[in-house]
């Protein structure tokens, strides 16, 4: 049902639902992919998603569903099953996915889940759970295809005819050295087509292939899988051993987490994609902290205005152009940010050679403050003509071109200190080991506030 509109597929089972028509339910969702089925399942009530898994757990695909649900709905959904319903579920889940599930759930439910397991699965998973949380290690499979490289091509097709159906990335085969155990080159499914049956696989295998090591982080694989092209990559631990691989569909899913953590670490909503599944409170309390940020910075900003008092007094019209200026040293600032923190993360910032980025950031704020420095002078210079043709209602205690020159210097200042402010923080979070994605948030464009705030009333003060 990959054409079907997902919203469709939703009202289509909460009739069936409300009809209790229990054949024509279970029919209609077998035929459903397990992504879509968990773009369903996330927008039914409690009741509809306990009484609709009783179909789910009987879809070939029920493994999959559960690896792609959101981990608050993992949590919700075990309080419910029984344990027969876990060991359907657990029997269609790799290894890997299982471990991730130990770790998702509260620690008696995870042991329920090992005590279910057989003695193999159980020292699968218990493989898996001794690699970190973010590392290779945990998400790569242990299904490949690996043959001794002394095999015949004609040997190697018929193990590939009989083992190759539940393989994963089946097109990639590796060269295992028998005597020591050791990967010693990579060939494919075409090459094994193509080649005489009578060859060996060291005859006609790649000796220089990339690998990773389990201990490796995820997103550096991922960074590595992307740059290769590669469909998979083999895992190899410190003797050269193939324990696993990587594999281009669990990779597609760290390229999304780690982007959506990015995106609201820099929006300063924490790092859980799941904050839109959390209860309010818990919601709250997540943003609570980033938000105190903004406050204090505005406390701040309140100080610093209060210290030019007499000068608001005298020249009320320079209140009226604080939003425009904070605003636009903010938004270049985060801009900025943003640009180098993706930077970092996908590669395109050297950092070795980091102050060339923040030399090219800072003229693009000074060309950018110029330009706008010069549109809001103008601006400025003619707000006395203007308030006398009604278009505005200021009264201007000051000379045109004064004004022009103070909100133009000013909103210059602004925004090449925000360029300047918002270069250096990220590289000096990355330097200092903490992720340079939390400089996007309130505390760089907080910064940039409060700065800019000080410039615009010291140029004030020295001009008018």
């Amino acid at each position: 049902m990959a054409g079907f509109d997902n919203r469709r597929m939703l009202d289509t089972i909460r009739r069936l639902n409300r009809r209790n028509s229990k054949i024509t339910l279970y029919k209609y969702i077998n035929k459903i992919h397990p992504s879509q089925m968990v773009y369903v399942y996330r927008h039914l009530h409690l009741i509809e998603r306990k009484n609709i898994f009783q179909y789910i757990v009987r879809m070939q695909g029920v493994g999959e569903f559960i690896k792609e649900l959101d981990e608050i709905l993992v949590k919700e959904l075990f309080d419910f099953i029984d344990d027969k319903q876990i060991l359907i579920i657990l029997h269609k889940m790799q290894s890997e996915d299982i471990a991730e599930l130990i770790e998702d759930l509260e620690p008696p439910k995870s042991q329920k889940i090992q005590d279910l397991l057989n003695k193999e699965a159980r020292s699968e998973v218990a493989e898996v759970l001794q690699y970190d949380d973010e590392s290779a290690g945990r998400i790569m499979s242990h299904e490949f295809m690996a043959f001794n490289s002394q095999l015949s091509i004609k040997d190697a097709r018929k193990q590939f005819r009989q083992y190759g159906e539940d393989i994963d990335m089946p097109f990639y085969i590796y060269v295992i050295d028998k005597s020591n155990n050791k990967m010693v080159g990579i060939t494919s499914l075409r090459q094994l087509l193509l080649h005489d049956e009578e060859k060996i696989l060291q005859d006609i295998m790649e000796q220089d292939f990339i690998y990773v090591s389990p201990d490796d982080d995820r997103e550096k694989v991922a960074n590595q899988m992307a740059e290769y092209n590669y469909l998979a990559l083999p895992v190899l631990d410190h003797k050269n051993k193939l324990v696993g691989i990587v594999t281009v569909d669990d990779i597609i899913d760290v390229i999304r987490e780690e982007a959506t953590e990015d995106i609201l670490k820099m929006a300063g909503a924490g790092d859980d994609e799941d904050i839109l599944l959390k209860p309010v409170i818990e919601n709250a309390k997540t943003r609570f902290p980033w938000l105190m940020a903004s406050w204090i910075g505005g406390i701040f900003a309140l100080f610093i205005i209060s210290l030019f008092e007499k000068i608001m007094l005298e020249q009320v019209i320079l209140a009226s152009f604080i939003p425009i200026i904070i605003g636009m040293g903010g938004n270049i600032g985060t801009q900025t940010s943003t640009i180098i923190v993706r930077g970092i993360a996908t590669g395109h910032v050297n950092i070795d050679e980091f102050y060339k980025v923040i030399f090219k950031e800072v003229k693009v704020g000074l060309l950018l403050g110029m330009v706008y420095g010069i549109l809001l002078g103008l601006l400025g210079s003619l707000i006395p003509l203007l308030s006398d043709w009604g278009i505005f209602n200021f009264s201007v205690n000051t000379s045109s071109i004064q004004l022009g020159l103070t909100v133009s210097l000013s909103i210059f200042s602004s925004m090449s200190i925000a360029c300047i402010v918002a270069s250096i923080i990220p590289i000096i979070l990355y330097k200092i080991k903490l992720d340079p994605a939390i400089a996007t948030g309130p505390f760089v464009t907080t910064a940039i506030d409060i700065l800019g705030v000080l410039a615009y009333f010291m140029i004030a003060t020295i001009l008018l």
